[in-house]
């Protein structure tokens, strides 16, 4: 089967890419998602906060898919659910297996959006025996909000992941008691108002630089020992204290899945764990994009829906034969900065350029600056950034057309004590 465009991938990054690429004259253009419906993460997703910046409303997850689902029906585009894609090749040939068996697919272009897995235990080393009553959070959340099961009543979440915190208001509504959220890094990394409204609003404490040292128990958790870190994360000596539960929920970080992407020979940033893409979301294969948590991982999906417009939007213009950037310059991280994506933009695109970036740390009344060479492109003052918030920051053709040299993002102000 020959296609214009091939979104791997039917979750929030998927859904938007394929529209996108669709609008833009990628006539035939297909979804393939391993899941049995459309929507990824978000269908598990129950509480709102999501679609303030794309509606200018406050959604659930499932709605905020569903907006994007109805739109994909309008347009013909050929879905194909529970079909995982086994193999990709840069030369744009996928083979895929599922309920029609193996397929092979060619494609002009592809957009990869395969999403991101969460972090377990063993990739984070925590001691002790492996008894049942240990979750992923975002596996506690599926199993409460789509399957109905409630996985237990006395709750340690290891992580201030947002899934992590809402997972303690989630699991405080089902009458479950979560004694604490422990936090190896000395803030948060969740979004400030999900410390609000899940954490301060029910009165559950947040364990700032204190790590879980051991879960106790050998058929069942039956507790876990935590204990206070330094600077350098070394455990502080006295500073142990056990905690009885009978679940541990990790958030732990996200991975972006990018086995497919390595099968297609997709050149990956160590930073992000995600490929390396130009300011059109084009890898260093020509005709195969990337965007939404199998680049980086975000916060707010209304930036992966924006990213992933992107992405679609250029997949269809290379099906066409129309992208043909020649100019580029590179994208560097200033040392306060975690990463920054793109890491190259085409000089020679009128479609300008969406800057994102991490901090390392927390930083109060900062100024952010894009600089080429020795002169600043771009600046703008923000309140306070932290590092479990993404920033975006766009980039017109004409601040482009200034650009002489590569490009340094970087923050000037002082750390927050």
């Amino acid at each position: 089967m020959e296609y214009d465009c091939i979104v791997i991938g039917g979750g929030p990054a998927g859904l938007a890419a394929a529209i996108e690429a669709k609008d833009n004259g990628a006539d035939k253009t297909c979804i393939i998602e391993r899941d049995r419906e459309l929507g990824g993460i978000l269908n598990q997703c129950i509480h709102n906060g999501f679609g303030l910046h794309e509606f200018k409303e406050e959604l659930t997850g499932p709605e905020y898919a569903y907006r994007f689902i109805e739109e994909v029906l309008k347009r013909d585009i050929d879905v194909y659910l529970n079909t995982m894609v086994m193999d990709i090749s840069k030369d744009k040939e996928v083979v895929a297996l599922g309920d029609r068996g193996l397929m092979n697919f060619k494609a002009k272009s592809i957009v990869l959006a395969m999403g991101c897995r969460e972090r377990t235990a063993g990739a984070i080393g925590v001691k002790g025996f492996r008894p049942s009553g240990v979750y992923n959070a975002g596996m506690a959340q599926r199993l409460i909000n789509m399957e109905g099961y409630l996985v237990g009543k006395e709750v340690v979440i290891y992580g201030s992941g947002d899934i992590g915190l809402i997972m303690a208001r989630r699991m405080t509504l089902e009458g479950a008691k979560v004694k604490a959220v422990v936090e190896i890094m000395p803030h948060s990394s969740g979004l400030n108002r999900n410390i609000h409204q899940c954490l301060n609003d029910f009165d559950i404490p947040l364990l700032l630089s204190h790590k879980v040292a051991e879960i106790h128990g050998k058929n069942r958790v039956e507790g876990v020992t935590i204990a206070e870190v330094d600077n350098k994360f070394n455990e502080i000596e006295g500073t142990r204290e056990y905690i009885s539960c009978d679940t541990l929920l990790l958030s732990v970080g996200l991975i972006p899945e990018n086995e497919l992407s390595q099968k297609a020979e997709v050149s990956l940033d160590p930073r992000t764990k995600g490929a390396f893409v130009d300011s059109n979301m084009q890898t260093e294969i020509p005709g195969i994009f990337s965007c939404g948590n199998v680049l980086h991982v975000h916060d707010i999906v209304d930036f992966v829906t924006r990213e992933s417009r992107i992405a679609g939007k250029n997949a269809a213009r290379f099906a066409r034969g129309e992208l043909n950037n020649k100019k580029y310059v590179d994208v560097y991280p200033g040392d306060k900065l975690i990463y920054v994506l793109p890491q190259k933009i085409a000089l020679d695109d009128e479609n300008g350029a969406l800057i994102c970036f991490r901090s390392r740390k927390i930083y109060r009344n900062p100024i952010v600056k894009i600089y080429t060479e020795d002169k600043v492109l771009k600046e703008k003052k923000y309140k306070i950034i932290v590092p479990s918030e993404m920033i975006q920051i766009p980039l017109k053709n004409d601040v482009i057309k200034n650009i002489n040299g590569s490009i340094r993002v970087d923050i000037e102000g002082e750390e927050n004590d």
